[in-house]
């Protein structure tokens, strides 16, 4: 299997808790960032997906802290779609320091939801394999 799609990403201090840690609601952001540059490189716009009347939504995320990230700091995130045969799929990421301590996990569910019907497409992996122009950062 390849590996999987990685963005990088530096702590800027104004992301920081009384603690200074990175405040954990940014982890967060950093995931969807991670994602969203993902489709990216897959070349799935923000305007290629409302064109086509469809939209990724998250339905589960479970965020596990393992050690901090303080200011200053580089971290990985990488992105791995796995798909199975219904509406939802999986995405794992793991956030990993440029010294190569792992940090965090992110583990989600996902769908594409389309945006007349309000209701999630039958065949996620299928929608996205249509709109992109790279199917490999996500494994399609």
């Amino acid at each position: 299997m390849a590996d999987p799609f990685r963005v990088r990403v530096a702590v800027r201090g104004y992301e920081l808790d009384t603690q200074g840690h990175l405040n954990q609601a940014v982890y967060l952001q950093y995931g969807e960032h991670a994602r969203w540059e993902c489709l990216r490189a897959a070349g799935i716009t923000q305007e290629r997906l409302l064109a086509a009347g469809v939209g990724p939504v998250a339905l589960e995320v479970t965020l596990r802290y393992l050690r901090e990230l303080r200011g200053g700091d580089e971290v990985d995130v990488s992105c791995a779609f796995r798909w199975g045969e219904g509406k939802t799929f999986e995405i794992e990421q793991d956030y990993v320091r440029a010294d190569g301590v792992r940090v965090a996990t992110l583990t989600g569910v996902g769908g594409m939801l389309d945006l007349s019907a309000r209701r999630l497409v039958p065949d996620p992996r299928g929608r996205f394999r249509q709109l992109a122009t790279d199917p490999e950062p996500m494994s399609l």
